[in-house]
């Protein structure tokens, strides 16, 4: 089961470069608007994209997804340790709690679809 990471320390962790952010919806509500820097892996994409979008399996990776109550980002995050990801987070507020934060999203800019 993942750690839970707050929105200060991932924000503190993308000020240092040192985070990847694995957004776990479907790529329409990724295009809608993303965390910074985020890549969009829906649960049921693991298998074919975490190798390709997630090569360094000790790096600090971030799962979110829409809210608290959403879950998806859990069944991503525990994918990615059976899968042998080392440091796996979770941002339980997802991005609601981005949002009510006031912080931005960005727009599609990361290539999402893996051949």
């Amino acid at each position: 089961m993942a750690e839970h990471i707050t929105r200060e320390e991932m924000k503190d962790a993308l000020q240092a470069s040192a985070i990847t952010l694995v957004e776990a919806l479907p790529e329409k509500y990724y295009n809608d608007g993303h965390l910074p820097g985020a890549v969009q892996m829906n649960h049921d994409e693991v298998v074919a994209k975490a190798d390709i979008l997630l090569p360094d399996k000790a790096a600090l990776i971030v799962t979110y997804c829409a809210s608290e109550t959403c879950p998806n980002s859990g069944y991503v995050a525990d994918q990615l340790i059976a899968r042998g990801y080392t440091n796996v987070k979770k941002y339980v507020g997802g991005k609601r709690d981005w949002e009510e934060a006031g912080e931005k999203f960005e727009q599609k800019s990361t290539p999402t679809n893996v051949t």
